[in-house]
């Protein structure tokens, strides 16, 4: 098998038929120039099915390749050998180690040398194979990071370990600066350091078992929600189902009831028209006998029909009867306005279920709460210009000297105030630090004049005031006051989509208690922003897990 490996048909490349250039191999087992296989599978990109050129095995997704360095050392043992088979070089690449003796074209570094304290390509390595004065010299995996073995002030590798300084240093570091310090072997030094490694292994190992453990647990109760949710949903189709299905059924009834009422109503005017229509008739012919009677020249007949007439009843005039109908659907209003009653009763209900709902899904722990951790960063550009911003844009400060900032449109230029950069409009919690006489912690939108107008004071903005003595809530210059005491520390928590801020105080062991909860509808992001008084600072914290 060695023979067959020393073979030049072996180390080439069945692509370009070239001597292997920077070799990679396949998990099928064949061998290839790095830039052969890769221009290849190029090639079959749009198939998006990547396979070896000679035995067809595909890979799905294509593999990352790695330069096969016991190829490497092959071809170099060969070389040296005396095999005319030293593998071509390439440049460098990005990321690769140069050799540090190649003048012309820089070729890439397979070996590296701790005696030498450089780095060899192929054909400058030979001579540490073919040269006994190299022989004891030891040759490891290329490494970018040679020079960080070498001493700075001498030069010579770094050998010892010196335990006063906690620091690595050289034979001559050791008779010089170094004397008469606690020092040992690097190798003495990493056994005692690696015996350490056991118990941060096991803190690792332990922290991987609690952190399944809880993702286990959190995998479960989601199951278990998802389940929850599922029920809910379906008996909150059910309810509403039988609320239209006896709406519906009311509907119907009503409508036959109406049709019932106007059948009667209808009736009794009928016979009411007939009985009209008939006396009509009556009084028509009691009339036309009168009219015939007049005109006849027989007096005698006259007076014989005369009595005939004076004998008969005298005909109804009265207007007695009541041809007013009266309105028979007045209950419908009512019984209409009664429903609609009831249905709006019902709506509140409803609304009071869902905001239920809406509390009930918060998260109640500050660890909970932190899963929801924004990061913020104040904005000068908006900042008062008697407000001073540090750490990074994280913390503000009134200062009694003004700050010269640049001019800016939404810069605020009436009130000791500032926005944050950002413009949050998902689920989103963040804690701040307040200290001195009085701040304020707000939300609002962005633009429309705000620079104009205090936190609070208008319907863009809801904040919560802070003291040492009270805590109110301003919206719409509509205060309300807050009669829990409010600690140092305060959190906010956003679900714009489900239309809810929440301002809570953490105390000191980490507890949360709501100060102010708003329930309406966001239109825009909301920026965080901060009111900050004389004497006072706000500073923007990371909430504890």
């Amino acid at each position: 098998m060695a023979e067959s490996c020393k073979e030049p048909d072996s180390l080439s490349c069945s692509i370009c038929l070239d001597v292997l250039k920077r070799p990679v191999t396949l998990h099928c087992g064949h061998s290839y120039c790095m830039d052969c296989v890769n221009g290849y599978w190029d090639q079959e990109d749009q198939k998006g099915v990547y396979s070896c050129p000679q035995c067809r095995h595909t890979f799905m997704p294509r593999p990352v390749l790695s330069k096969n360095t016991v190829l490497v050392d092959l071809m170099v043992k060969m070389s040296v050998e005396g095999q005319p088979m030293a593998p071509a070089e390439d440049e460098v690449d990005p990321g690769d180690v140069k050799c540090d003796f190649c003048t012309v074209k820089k070729l890439t570094a397979v070996k590296s040398c701790l005696v030498c304290l450089a780095s060899y390509c192929a054909t400058h390595l030979q001579p540490h194979y073919e040269s006994a004065a190299f022989k004891r010299h030891k040759l490891v995996e290329v490494s970018a990071s040679i020079q960080e073995k070498i001493c700075s002030k001498h030069d010579k590798l770094l050998e010892v370990y010196c335990r006063s300084d906690d620091q690595c240093i050289c034979l001559l570091c050791v008779m010089d600066e170094h004397k008469g310090h606690d020092t040992v072997s690097a190798a003495a030094e990493r056994k005692e350091k690696q015996k350490l490694f056991g118990k941060k292994k096991r803190r690792y190992q332990q922290g991987i078992q609690e952190k399944e453990k809880q993702l286990r647990q959190l995998r479960q109760k989601m199951k278990a929600l998802k389940c929850s949710k599922d029920a809910a949903v379906d008996q909150n189709e059910k309810a509403y189902a039988d609320i239209v299905l006896m709406a519906d059924k009311r509907r119907c009834a009503m409508k036959e009831l109406i049709k019932d009422q106007e059948m009667s109503a209808m009736s009794q005017a009928e016979a009411l028209v007939n009985r009209l229509e008939k006396d009509i008739r009556e009084l028509k012919k009691g009339e036309d006998e009168l009219k015939q009677l007049s005109l006849t020249e027989d007096h005698i007949h006259f007076l014989q029909g005369c009595q005939t007439i004076f004998d008969q009843m005298e005909p109804v005039v009265s207007s007695d009867v009541n041809i007013e109908l009266q309105t028979p659907f007045d209950f419908v209003t009512k019984a209409i306005s009664d429903l609609r009653d009831k249905m709006e009763t019902i709506a509140k209900a409803i609304a009071e279920i869902s905001e239920t709902i809406q509390v009930d899904s918060d998260p109640k722990t500050r660890q909970e709460f932190s899963i929801h951790s924004c990061c913020l960063s104040l904005d000068p550009n908006t900042a008062f210009e008697n407000l001073l911003l540090s750490e990074g844009n994280s913390k503000v400060t009134w200062i009694k000297k003004a700050h010269k900032y640049p001019f800016h449109p939404e810069r605020f230029t009436k009130y000791d105030q500032v926005l944050c950069t950002e413009g949050l409009s998902g689920v989103c919690y963040w804690e701040v630090e307040w200290r001195g006489p009085r701040v304020e912690v707000a939300v609002c939108y962005k633009g429309a004049g705000l620079e104009e107008n205090s936190f609070g004071y208008n319907d863009q903005s809801w904040c919560i005031s802070l003291s040492n003595s009270t805590c109110t809530f301003w919206h719409n210059e509509i205060k309300t006051k807050i009669s829990i005491p409010c600690f140092s520390t305060v959190g906010v928590y956003l679900n714009h989509q489900g239309g809810s801020v929440s301002f809570y105080t953490v105390s000191d062991s980490g507890q949360m208690m709501l100060l102010h909860r708003v329930q309406t509808t966001f239109s825009q992001p909301l920026y965080p922003g901060f009111m900050v008084s004389r004497g006072a600072s706000v500073r923007i914290i990371t909430p504890e897990h």
